[in-house]
């Protein structure tokens, strides 16, 4: 965009003229620019009731402008998305910088008859309030009329009675039912706004390409351009300046990360240096025992052959065969590395992918990434491998903005399928829930979180969305009508984790080491448990909804019962915060009634562990990983179980055996993990854009 050009014009200087003892001042300014932004292009002003209410809203079009340009940080993330709703953005304002240039020519005149106040544009013209139809000027009629309404809807009934009287309002002709609510505050705003952006603006086009400087109103009233714009270009300075230091900052910070990652890179060396060194002790061991076994065979027909010779054609002892051979295992030589014939690798994302569902009644696999789309992908029921990369059906891609990807504010954070497999539910960070069919079109879009989605969760029955979210409430949403049908707010800190008990009971965890219990219809939680020193990352209710278990940063795990007010259990076992939990599907309420109630918790310590919620104890410690594990799974049968880590390992352990059966290593950190409805696939999420569908067949 071109600078304006401020000037004075071909007009005749300033006279001072004497006209019935009242001084006459004319002066006419002439600018080579760009017309105001259009009036459709801004927002539109609410119905005015007090002076304070139009000193906030010009305040809350500043602050989205100021915030504007960074990913708002948690806590203000609410009134960032609001504001931005109904702020112009950068974008909008360099789309007007190729419209034709306008001239603009400003008089202003003063005589004791009546003040004259005549704004005039050339081509294309400035479009006025609607009582001012095509009109390119405003008169001082006008003015006083809006005025007028300005002191009758700011409640100066006593002003506004003077100045009509004076004025002669009543014989105005203007339509006061053309003119809009607050349409004085209308001009003024767009005055300021055009002011701060004649202000902001030089002769590169690069500027274009940051936020304005945020600039108090005072000064745009009381200094000129030139002294606006050193203001500019010294705030400028000092935040350049900050970018560099904290560029600086990042750089060494940067080359701290760096020597760990090679000092973590030296110990994984020398693990693997050891587990070839055992590998090749164990295989001479072997070897060793093979040839005494060999010298012993030997040595037995030797003494065979001499006993039948000394017996004189009488045979000697009959064997009956070879003893039971005693088979070595430890669980490093058991782990079965997945080949890649089993699996499947999907590709398409552009980002980490953090979130990923099997379909409960199908062989859809839905996926939600940070580049700000879902995915649904259709795996044959065949075996994977070849055979499985062949038969894949189809792709279907949900966008979650218009045009271009990669939006951070559009981030897919969690997704969820309804009982039927109909309906897949997605949460965004932008902070709507959307409804999509397995046709990859979308159903609803459900808007009135004012902040991120962290959680969501249909119910069994599927009437009812739940959505956990940043602005620290909780919705269920009633999804026929696709409208909010309560809204819970009792949480100090953002809402983290959602769980149904029933179809109108629920569990939300938050940030502020609370849980709350909801029943739908009732305008206070029905329990709440107070417990945890620490965020609470996770809370699920067992397959009876009797049990509900939650886990923390404080480094423990508490089973929690509606009969009491106390903790049943708690878990601390653990020596690092605890990212997750899950139930097994086993015990009363599931398919396997006659198996063992089991609680899963996977640990920033890099271990999972099992615990018996009847007494309270650690079944056992699965330790395999050597980094945080994020995600653990069960399978249907309440066999197995999947763990996933950020040491790129997915591993699949025997709950009978609590040894690792299968196991496979990817490219990137493991996000979450999922079983298919048969149990024959899992599904594995990671950090390098990959989505990994691999078979287990034991």
């Amino acid at each position: 965009m071109r600078e304006m050009k401020e000037h004075i014009s071909d007009c005749p200087p300033t006279p001072h003229h004497q006209h019935q003892g009242i001084t006459i001042n004319t002066a006419t300014v002439e600018y080579d620019c760009e017309p105001p932004l259009r009036p459709h292009v801004l927002p539109r002003p609410r119905r005015l009731r007090q002076e304070h209410d139009h000193r906030r809203r010009l305040d809350g079009w500043r602050d989205s402008r100021r915030l504007r340009g960074r990913r708002p940080h948690a806590a203000d993330e609410g009134a960032h998305l609001a504001r931005q709703a109904n702020s112009p953005t950068i974008r909008e304002r360099k789309a007007h910088s190729h419209r034709p240039r306008a001239r603009v020519c400003v008089t202003l005149r003063r005589s004791r008859a009546r003040p004259h106040v005549h704004l005039s544009f050339s081509e294309p013209p400035f479009p006025s309030p609607a009582t001012l139809g095509t009109m390119t000027s405003i008169t001082s009629v006008e003015l006083n009329y809006l005025v007028f309404r300005y002191l009758q809807e700011s409640g100066f009934a006593h002003s506004a009675f003077a100045l009509g009287y004076e004025a002669g309002i009543n014989k105005s002709p203007i339509d006061g039912n053309l003119v809009p609510p607050g349409a004085l505050v209308t001009f003024v705003q767009k005055g300021l706004q055009y002011l701060e952006m004649e202000a902001n603006l030089s002769n590169s086009d690069t500027d274009l390409e940051e936020d304005f400087s945020f600039i108090q109103p005072v000064d745009l009233i009381t200094k000129d351009v030139y002294q606006l714009r050193q203001m500019i270009k010294e705030k400028r300075r000092i935040l350049q300046k900050d970018k560099d230091k904290d560029k600086e900052i990042d750089k060494e910070h940067e080359g701290e990360r760096g020597r760990v990652r090679e000092k973590e890179r030296h110990e994984r060396e020398k693990e693997r240096e050891k587990d070839r060194e055992r590998t090749e002790k164990d295989k001479q061991q072997e070897k060793q025992h093979e040839e005494h076994n060999e010298r012993d065979m030997v040595t037995d027909q030797e003494d065979r052959i001499n006993a039948t010779h000394e017996g004189n054609g009488v045979s000697g002892v009959k064997h009956e065969g070879p003893e039971p051979m005693d088979i070595s295992t430890n669980s490093s030589s058991q782990a079965y590395q997945i080949p890649s014939s089993d699996t499947l690798v999907l590709e398409g994302h552009t980002s980490e992918v953090c979130a990923c569902a099997w379909s409960p009644t199908g062989s859809l696999l839905a996926s939600g990434s940070g580049d700000s789309t879902a995915r649904i992908w259709t795996i044959s029921d065949g075996s994977s491998g070849s055979g499985m990369r062949n038969s894949l059906v189809n792709v279907l891609v949900l966008k979650h903005v218009k045009g271009r990807t990669n939006e951070k504010s559009k981030d897919v954070t969690t997704l969820d399928w309804n009982g039927e497999g109909t309906l897949l539910a997605t949460g965004s960070y932008d902070g709507q829930a959307r409804i999509w069919n397995t046709n990859g079109e979308l159903r609803s879009t459900l808007s009135k979180h004012k902040g991120p989605i962290f959680s969501l969760k249909w119910n069994k029955k599927g009437d009812y969305l739940l959505t956990g979210s940043c602005d620290k409430t909780a919705i269920v949403w009633d999804v026929k009508s696709e409208e909010c049908k309560q809204q819970f707010e009792f949480h100090k800190g953002p809402t983290l984790d959602v769980d149904w008990r029933n179809n109108v009971s629920f569990a939300t965890s938050s940030t502020d080491s609370m849980i709350h219990v909801f029943k739908i219809g009732e305008s206070h939680p029905s329990r709440t448990f107070s417990g945890h020193q620490g965020e609470v990352n996770c809370v699920k209710w067992d397959p009876t909804g009797s049990l509900l278990a939650s886990c923390s940063d404080d480094i423990s795990a508490k089973i929690w019962s509606l009969k009491h007010d106390k903790h049943v259990h708690d878990f601390r076992e653990h020596s690092k915060e605890i990212y997750t939990i899950r139930w097994s599907p086993t015990g009363p309420g599931t398919n396997n009634p006659n198996q063992q109630l089991v609680l899963a918790s996977a640990s920033f310590d890099s271990t999972v562990k099992l615990w018996d919620v009847d007494s309270g104890n650690l079944l056992c410690t699965l330790n395999g990983h050597r980094e945080p594990v994020y995600s653990v799974a069960f399978s249907p049968n309440g066999e197995y179980l999947a763990s996933g880590s950020l040491d790129r390992s997915m591993h699949v352990w025997s709950l009978k055996e609590s040894k690792i059966v299968k196991t496979y290593t990817g490219n990137g950190g493991i996000f979450e993990v999922c079983w298919n409805k048969e149990g024959d696939k899992i599904a594995a999420c990671f950090a390098n854009n990959t989505v990994c569908v691999l078979d287990f067949r034991m």
